[in-house]
Order: C-alpha cells, then structure tokens, then sequence
C-alpha cells in the first residue's frame, strides 16, 4: 500500500520544511491583507457617495418644492400687505367698528400662520438694526438722531423669505451717513493777495 503524504514527509522532510508546507507563505499573507484593505476603502468610499447622493437628492426636492411656491407665495404677498395698511389705518372705536377691526386682525394672524406652516418667513425689520443688503432695500436716507448711521429708522414694506430664499426684500427708511464738512472755498486761491490787518484797503482811485 502507497504511504501517505504524512508518512512520506516524516520520513523524508524535516520539521521546518513540514511548517512551510502547513500554510501559506507571507506573501500570500501580505497580498490578501492588502485586498482586503483595499475592499474596505472601496466600501467606505461607496458608503460616502450614497450619503452624498441622499443629501443632493434631498436638497434638489426642498429646491423644487420652494420653487414651486414661490410664485403663489408671491402672489399672496399682497393680500398680506393689504391687510397691513388697513390695520395701520382702521380707526378707533366700539360696537362694529371694533369687532371688524378684531376680524381683520384674525384674518391676517391666520395667513401669516399658514405662511409661517409653509416656510414662508416675514422680515419687519425692528427700528436701530444693521442694514443687510441681502434682506433690506434703502428706499431713502434720512439723518437719524437716535439711529447710528447705517441703521433702520422705519420699515415701510416687509419682506419676506422661503425657506432661506429671499422672495422680496423689506423696504426701509436707512439713517444717513454723516461724512466730513467740505472746507470752505479759499478766496485767495487765483493768486490774490489778501488785505492787510485791521482792514480792507481802498484801491479805488
């Protein structure tokens, strides 16, 4: 009968050659180490572009659902300043007067409720804040005594902003910059002499 491998190699190999044979040699090690590490970069690397690929696919729908509304967002921007000037000049008084004025006011609660459900944010700048370019339009300058220069003095439009998206900027009176008095002009600045002290001299014939 054929002896088995593992009579032949008791009988011809010595122990270290017996360990060679036992498994594989330390390049076969290193090599698989190696692609391993490199199957776990290229799954990290899958794992980051999925996510990346979540955020822009979220993005691009809160993109599209606040572009989609813009334009009736905008629309209705008007109803709300109409109710802005009638409650700036409903007048005062009680019985029906009153209680029509307490309905206006309801109804404009009501709609900036809805327009603050639907991400649509009011900007009424209150009086002495910074003026911002990106929110804020300067309709005039006025000096402002009690308003450091740059500042808001009065809003007289709000704005409004949809989901971080500017939609109209609030219109705002802006305290004037106070710069420098021009000197006055010199009369002696075309080659004139001036008069001598204590007077003005006669140079009439």
């Amino acid at each position: 009968m054929r002896k088995g491998r593992k009579d032949e190699m008791s009988e011809q190999d010595t122990p270290a050659d017996w360990e060679a044979d036992a498994g594989p040699d330390d390049a076969d090690v290193e090599a698989l180490q190696a692609e391993v590490q490199g199957l776990k970069e290229q799954v990290l690397r899958f794992a980051a572009e999925a996510e990346n690929t979540k955020r822009r696919a979220e993005r691009e729908a809160n993109d599209a659902r606040a572009y989609a509304i813009t334009k009736f967002a905008r629309d209705l921007l008007g109803v709300a300043d109409t109710f802005d000037r009638a409650l700036a000049a409903a007048p005062e008084g009680e019985g029906p007067v009153k209680n029509f004025v307490v309905g206006v006011e309801m109804t404009a609660k009501e709609l900036q409720s809805a327009f603050d459900k639907n991400g649509l944010k009011k900007i009424d700048p209150p009086k002495g804040e910074k003026f911002d370019p990106h929110k804020h339009q300067a309709v005039m300058e006025q000096p402002g005594s009690d308003v450091e220069p740059g500042g808001i003095i009065q809003t007289l439009q709000a704005g409004y902003e949809l989901l971080g998206r500017l939609v109209r900027p609030a219109m705002v009176v802006v305290a004037a910059k106070t710069g420098a008095q021009p000197a006055p002009p010199n009369p002696y600045a075309a080659g004139e002499e001036p008069p001598p002290e204590g007077g003005s001299v006669d140079t009439r014939a």
